[in-house]
């Protein structure tokens, strides 16, 4: 509990007229006086005591597009055996502030307040503490207690409806050797192994294990798993609102090909590396990464070492850079991808780069509108 400012200059105005009225003798002074004490120590006692409340608090969804409505739920309840008065109960969004007026509540009853939260700005927004604020009616005391848990609310990029462009990569077994993460259920049978704990028990050979008494189980592989991966560009060369945009450009295309399925993968100029098997879950952890990446300062290259160095080949690869980027080193890749896509942000003329569709867009929105066309 604390007196305000009003309750503050109310009281030492209050003294000062109880003082000088009683030095200069003037009884109305003393009396004006004591009144105005009277009242701030009458403030100090009803807002002692809290507010005997429970309070909830939910914040749904817990993942949200940026621009997109993310909204709050407020359960309170008067536990006391007496009647409430009403309260303002005040929740932080970030750096917003989401102030809502609890009403009178009778004992044992229960209110909802919905509050919409901001969903402006990419990231990790904290939503709490929550406190409830109490206050006499001349406002001269307030009693603050903090209520609820802190919760997190993830603020993705924005996914505009975007083409799953994939390449092929050849992995049969025949031809070549086959990869470690070769899907399971083809109908390429690449080898019939001995039984391991984890199996699925729909891959059973059962004429191999009749054959050898012992529990044979068949693995198979995918002739052609397609892959599509993005480079996106973090470093210091784009201006904040247009980073903004690339990011929201590689959130589309990466989830539109993660929920067809395919093996998506999100490479960063400052060595992020993400691959991801496709999928729904895919997609979010995909998502939950452009979350929280920022751009860095530090002097790097425009091609992180995860790509140049030997390893998978085959797919789509989409790079996602600045207009004034170095993309000479684009050419040594030029191998290892069967297509090659270059998305310049913020460039008035796509430049010109061997073996390489460019698409020269303002925002994301405008990019996905001309990706979808280039790759029907």
């Amino acid at each position: 509990m604390r007196l305000t400012r009003r309750g503050v200059v109310v009281l030492l105005g209050s003294l000062l007229l109880a003082i000088g009225g009683h030095w200069a003798g003037y009884p109305l002074l003393r009396v004006l006086g004591a009144v105005g004490v009277a009242a701030v120590l009458g403030a100090v006692l009803v807002t002692a005591r809290g507010p005997r409340v429970t309070v909830t608090r939910d914040v749904y969804p817990a993942r949200v597009e940026r621009g997109r409505p993310a909204l709050a739920t407020l359960r309170v309840r008067n536990t006391a055996s007496w009647r409430l008065r009403g309260f303002t109960a005040v929740d932080r969004a970030g750096e917003d502030v989401r102030p809502v007026t609890v009403h009178a509540l009778e004992p044992g009853a229960e209110s909802t307040y919905h509050y919409e939260l901001p969903t402006t700005t990419r990231g990790l927004m904290p939503v709490g503490p929550l406190t409830l604020h109490r206050e006499d009616p001349f406002g001269l005391a307030r009693n603050r207690v903090t209520a609820g848990e802190p919760e997190t609310l993830w603020v993705h990029p924005r996914v505009h409806a975007a083409s799953a462009r994939i390449g092929g990569f050849p992995r049969h077994h025949h031809e070549g050797a086959a990869t470690d993460d070769a899907l399971r259920g083809s109908l390429d049978l690449k080898e019939v192994r001995e039984y391991q704990p984890g199996d699925e028990v729909r891959s059973m050979h059962w004429k191999a294990t009749a054959r050898t008494g012992r529990l044979m189980v068949r693995d198979s592989t995918d002739p052609v798993q397609p892959r599509f991966t993005v480079l996106l560009d973090t470093r210091a060369g784009l201006p904040a609102a247009l980073f903004e945009e690339a990011v929201d450009l590689a959130a589309s295309l990466l989830s539109a090909s993660a929920l067809a399925g395919h093996h998506s993968r999100l490479v960063t100029s400052c060595g992020i590396d993400v691959p991801t098997p496709g999928g729904a879950v895919a997609a979010r952890q995909l998502l939950d990464r452009l979350c929280l990446l920022g751009q860095d300062s530090a002097g790097r290259e425009l091609v992180p070492p995860a790509l140049s160095v030997a390893g998978k080949r085959g797919g789509c690869l989409t790079v996602i850079a600045a207009g004034d980027a170095d993309f000479a080193a684009l050419a040594g890749l030029r191998a290892r991808y069967s297509s090659r896509y270059l998305m310049v942000m913020g460039a008035h003329a796509a430049p010109a780069v061997p073996s390489a569709r460019v698409i020269a867009a303002g925002e994301a929105r405008t990019g996905v509108r001309l990706w979808n066309e280039v790759t029907r």
